[in-house]
């Protein structure tokens, strides 16, 4: 049971690692333009994200897909750049997502990508192990649990500032977005010049 709350807490502390804040990023950019009355639409996102990260996670880990760790490190901030700027693009729109299988591919898809950058960190932390499969499934329930923190947290900032302080929803998405790129920019550099 002690190497449960092991597994777990190491994922929990590494999605909310203020060092370590790209993860963090993506899901506040991902969901930004949503509030509370979205939450089926924010709970499909959120699911899809998860179900993309564990699956990459587990894939990597055993060595059934191997990538340029080099290659994850530079689409993590792209992954984050593309959802900011599509944030931007669509902030006016009453009737966002208009087609919603095209956002839960690509709500996948980056989920994968996240999920094999998050497989380094796992492997290091699980070489001596022979079975796996536990330490993972416990590491992945962590990360989710961090993910739910970060998306309900960014949700209750969004109800305040929307509708305490009045601010409108296009604001919020404009000025969360535009924060969020002012953060990734830097790292984006950074990530290329490594490749």
């Amino acid at each position: 049971m002690s190497q449960f709350w092991l597994y777990l807490k190491l994922g929990l502390e590494h999605v909310l690692d203020w060092n370590a804040y790209d993860h963090i990023l993506f899901l506040i950019a991902l969901v930004a333009s949503y509030t509370f009355t979205s939450w089926k639409r924010v709970l499909w996102l959120v699911t899809i994200f998860t179900l993309g990260h564990t699956v990459a996670l587990f894939l990597s880990t055993y060595e059934i897909v191997i990538v340029d760790t080099a290659w994850v490190e530079f689409l993590i901030p792209v992954s984050i750049m593309i959802t900011a700027i599509y944030n931007i693009f669509t902030a006016s729109n009453k009737e966002k997502n208009s087609n919603p299988a095209l956002l839960y591919f690509t709500t996948a898809f980056f989920g994968i990508i996240h999920g094999l950058g998050f497989s380094t960190y796992f492997k290091m932390l699980s070489s001596g192990f022979s079975s796996k499969i536990f330490p993972l499934l416990e590491f992945a329930l962590g990360i989710e649990c961090a993910q739910a923190i970060v998306v309900l947290s960014v949700l209750i900032l969004a109800l305040i500032v929307q509708n305490f302080f009045q601010a409108s929803k296009r604001d919020w998405i404009l000025v969360v977005s535009a924060i969020v790129i002012g953060i990734i920019l830097p790292i984006l550099r950074d990530n290329f010049n490594a490749i």
